[in-house]
C-alpha cells in the first residue's frame, strides 16, 4: 500500500494577498504528511498559473518555481534511504487541456529551478494534466453525474513525452471516477502512469451509511457549508458537492457504524478495488514492485500522526479540491 497525500495545493488569493504565509503553510502540511507516512506527495502550484501573460513560459513560470521550490523542501524532509515520489501539475483541473507547450515550458522552467537550487535533487515522478475532467465530476441538477470525455491521445502523447524527454513515469488522470467503466482499460493502453479515484469510493460509503446517519450529515453539511452553495445549485447538487467536508466531523460516526452497514460496504469497495486492479492492469504486479521500490524500515508513533482535534475547515475553504 502507498499512502497518498494528494492536491498539496497553493490558494491563489492567500499568495496574492502575503505569499510566505502560504508558503509556510504548504511546508508545515509537507513536514506533517512524511512524519506521519506519506511517501507519495503531489504539489499543486497550477493555481499559480497566470493565463494573462503573453507567452506559455511566462504562464507556468510561478507554477513552476513554487513546484521546485517545494520539492526542495521535500527532499530536505525525507527519510534516510527513501525517495519520496513527487508530482507536479501543469493545468488546473477543469479547466482547457493541457498542451505538449504547456508541459515542456513547464518541466524545462521546473528543471532549472531545482538544479539552481539543488544539483543533485531528484525531480519529479509524474505530471498531472487536464484532459477533460473535473473532480467529483459535473454534478446535474438531481445530483448525478454528467457522462465526460476523456482526451486520451493527449493523455498518451503528454505521458510520453514526459517519459522519453524528461525521465519521468509518465501523466497522471485526476477525476476519473465518474468515468463509465468501459473507459478505464483505455489508460493502461494510453500509457498513463497514475489515475485518481477517490470520489467513487467516497460515493460508495455515502451510499452505505445508516439512514439516520445519512440524514445527520445532510443537516450538518447545509449548516456548516452553506456558503459553498452556488445560487443555481439545486440541494442534490450542493450536498453532492459539499458532503466531503462531513467526512472528519463524523468520523467516529462512520467508525461506529452498524456491523451489516460496515460489511455491505466492505462487500462494495472490494468489488470496486477488483475491477479496477484489473481494468487498470495494477494486479500480480507484486514482483515488480519488491524489485524497484526501496523502502527503508520506519517505526512510527502517535505522535507522528498530529494532534486530536477538529481541522481548520476555514484553512482550505478557497481550495479547489
Amino acid at each position: 500500500v502507498f499512502i497518498q497525500g494528494d492536491h498539496f495545493q497553493v490558494s491563489a488569493k492567500k499568495y496574492a494577498a502575503n505569499p510566505q504565509p502560504e508558503v509556510k503553510a504548504i511546508q508545515d502540511l509537507i513536514q506533517e504528511a512524511v512524519a506521519a507516512g506519506f511517501y507519495n506527495i503531489d504539489i499543486d502550484t497550477s493555481t499559480m498559473v497566470d493565463l494573462s501573460q503573453p507567452t506559455i513560459k511566462e504562464q507556468q513560470a510561478l507554477n513552476s518555481k513554487l513546484c521546485a521550490d517545494f520539492t526542495a523542501f521535500i527532499r530536505a524532509q525525507q527519510p534516510a534511504g527513501m525517495q519520496i515520489s513527487v508530482g507536479g501539475e501543469i493545468g488546473e483541473v477543469g479547466g482547457h487541456n493541457s498542451t505538449e507547450e504547456e508541459l515542456r515550458a513547464y518541466l524545462e522552467l521546473y528543471k532549472q529551478e531545482l538544479q539552481r537550487m539543488d544539483p543533485k535533487a531528484v525531480g519529479l515522478s509524474k505530471i498531472s494534466l487536464q484532459t477533460g475532467t473535473s473532480h467529483g465530476g459535473v454534478v446535474l441538477p438531481d445530483g448525478t453525474i454528467a457522462q465526460v470525455a476523456v482526451d486520451f491521445d493527449t493523455l498518451k502523447k503528454l505521458s510520453l513525452i514526459s517519459r522519453k524527454d524528461y525521465g519521468m513515469g509518465g501523466a497522471v488522470q485526476h477525476g476519473a471516477s465518474t468515468l463509465p467503466e468501459n473507459a478505464f482499460r483505455k489508460f493502461p493502453e494510453n500509457e498513463t502512469c497514475e489515475v485518481h479515484l477517490a470520489t467513487n469510493f467516497q460515493n460508495i460509503s455515502f451510499e452505505n451509511l445508516p439512514s439516520a446517519l445519512h440524514a445527520e450529515i445532510n443537516e450538518w453539511v447545509k449548516k456548516n457549508c452553506a456558503d459553498e452553495r452556488k445560487e443555481k445549485d439545486t440541494e442534490e447538487q450542493f450536498l453532492y458537492k459539499s458532503r466531503k467536508k462531513a467526512v472528519g466531523p463524523f468520523k467516529k460516526a462512520f467508525w461506529d457504524m452498524p456491523a451489516e452497514n460496515r460489511k455491505a460496504l466492505h462487500q462494495a469497495w472490494e468489488k470496486k478495488f477488483g475491477f479496477l486492479f484489473e481494468q487498470l492492469q495494477v494486479n500480480d504486479t507484486k514482483d515488480i514492485v519488491e524489485k524497484f521500490v526501496k523502502t527503508a524500515a520506519i517505526h512510527k508513533t502517535p505522535a507522528d500522526f498530529g494532534e486530536v482535534g477538529a481541522e481548520d475547515a476555514g484553512a482550505v475553504k478557497d481550495l479547489a479540491d
